[in-house]
């Protein structure tokens, strides 16, 4: 590929490496959330949902948020971590998560660390695609949630995680 090439596929990727698989461990990662800092090692040994929004305040992604906020309390119970990720600052999220009395997290990824290690910026690199991870309590990539219905969100968040612990359960 020629040099021209590369920097074009760079630009429509948002530079992103390869992407974040199921079985694969989780991207290392330390963001700033609306709770302080979160580091992926901070996650050991619980079930993490982790999604990725494009931009707060706006239709889509306050849905998405407030399905998952409605059905947090079905998630703790699964032993699982919600953390909502965009793009937007720090001051931004905390606003978001005010306004929309959200229960969990929200992480600060203004300088996109976050959205390309899970491969996840959009074209242009302008925003962070939709797309929502389940990661295990050893910190691998259990599900990912390529397509989100915004609406059934934390229903389906849900039903993926009971089934995830129910087939890693020793028989």
């Amino acid at each position: 590929m020629n040099r021209w090439a590369m920097v074009a596929a760079a630009l429509v990727t948002g530079g992103a490496a390869m992407a974040a698989k199921v079985g694969q461990p989780a991207p290392d990662f330390k963001a700033q959330g609306t709770g302080g800092e979160v580091t992926l090692a901070g996650l050991k040994g619980k079930w993490v949902v982790l999604y990725f929004y494009p931009k707060s305040f706006t239709p889509g992604c306050t849905k998405e948020s407030c399905s998952l906020r409605d059905g947090h309390e079905g998630l703790t119970g699964l032993n699982a971590v919600v953390l909502g990720a965009s793009i937007d600052d720090l001051e931004t999220q905390k606003k978001f998560k005010a306004e929309y009395k959200l229960p969990f997290d929200l992480l600060a990824d203004s300088d996109k660390s976050l959205a390309r290690a899970f491969d996840v910026l959009a074209p242009l690199g302008l925003f962070a695609a939709r797309r929502t991870f389940i990661l295990d309590p050893a910190g691998a990539i259990a599900h990912v949630f390529d397509s989100v219905s915004v609406g059934t969100h934390a229903d389906d968040v849900k039903a993926e995680l009971t089934r995830l612990q129910a087939a890693a359960k020793p028989r």
